[in-house]
């Protein structure tokens, strides 16, 4: 365990913030024939996460939990110094954590929680063409999608999964549907890259937590939206939802997006009729392939046997937020 321990918050899980003491223990769980499942996070825990923890516990006969604020996917202009850092409660939640599998009850068996020197020996700044070191690109599957907003961030992605991989040495990898392009690159970078911890077929991607009111999909950066934000942050779910029902009923890809659109356009104009003081600004909306992320031409129908991501990215005010929605048979995709 680390020897800063008592500088940590008090938590009856085992904390390591150094990869050398973290791997004494995974030696352990090798050779008692352990599975370990693994969650990353950036911590400010919510339900999403924990869904995914429930996960791990329901299927790994341990189960860790990184909390890593990762510089690199952080382009120079966002939100890294104040993204939410709230460890002590991150804790609490993780000890509240428990299910009975197997005959015995299972809880969150370790925290990861490193500091950047020890994930980036050779240093780390947030511009690009300034960083030493090495990194990893998925080529061909970035640039779409988030990565036309957001253009250096699959690489700090790629990069970091992969350190926390060959860290953690997972068994299986648990990621949410909410980040369903970040989710399906890192399957194709553990093919490529030959990983075996997790193997491609061992990292699962678990449908978006929603709120049970109103839809919006559970994210930390929902702790930025004001009241009148909140009010109006399901307006993307919305908008997805309109173009899924226009998809599913034989309209082209255009006017599938142009309906969506207009869905924003009318709340946005709603909001202002009803004096919040809030903007909304849509960054975009797209239909592209789940295999390739490419974008569908806009004459496209739908096909039987096709899988295609509907998302986008919507700021409320200065917070950004993401949702998707998968059309098609995506039993292949998530899982169960």
């Amino acid at each position: 365990m680390s020897s800063n321990a008592n500088k940590l918050p008090p938590s009856s899980i085992p904390i390591f913030t150094t990869v050398s003491a973290y791997r004494s223990w995974r030696r352990e769980a090798f050779r008692n024939n352990r599975t370990v499942g693994y969650v990353p996070t950036m911590g400010a825990l919510h339900e999403g996460h924990l869904t995914l923890v429930r996960k791990s516990l329901a299927e790994n006969d341990l189960t860790v939990v990184s909390i890593f604020v990762n510089p690199a996917q952080f382009a120079p202009h966002e939100d890294l110094a104040t993204y939410p850092r709230t460890l002590p409660k991150d804790l609490e939640l993780l000890v509240a954590e428990k299910i009975s599998a197997s005959d015995t009850v299972r809880t969150p068996s370790a925290v990861f929680l490193p500091s950047v020197p020890e994930m980036y020996p050779s240093g780390i700044v947030q511009n690009v063409a300034e960083q030493l070191g090495t990194f990893v690109e998925v080529k061909g599957y970035g640039h779409q999608m988030e990565g036309v907003s957001r253009p250096t961030f699959f690489r700090g992605v790629a990069t970091v999964v992969t350190k926390l991989f060959n860290a953690i040495e997972p068994t299986n990898a648990y990621f949410g549907q909410k980040d369903i392009q970040q989710a399906l690159l890192l399957k194709r970078m553990c093919n490529d890259l030959l990983l075996s911890h997790p193997e491609p077929q061992n990292l699962h991607i678990v449908p978006t937590a929603r709120d049970p009111v109103d839809g919006l999909a559970l994210s930390s950066r929902n702790a930025y939206l004001t009241v009148s934000g909140r009010a109006v942050a399901p307006t993307l779910r919305q908008a997805l939802q309109v173009a899924e029902a226009a998809w599913n009923a034989g309209h082209p890809k255009r006017e599938c997006i142009a309906q969506a659109k207009k869905v924003v356009d009318t709340r946005a104009e709603e909001a202002k009729a009803a004096g919040l003081q809030v903007l909304i600004k849509l960054d975009y909306l797209e239909m592209n392939d789940a295999n390739d992320f490419e974008v569908l031409d806009s004459v496209t129908l739908k096909t039987a046997g096709d899988l295609v991501i509907l998302s986008g990215a919507l700021y409320v005010d200065k917070t950004r937020l993401i949702d998707n929605i998968l059309l098609g048979d995506s039993n292949n995709v998530l899982a169960a």
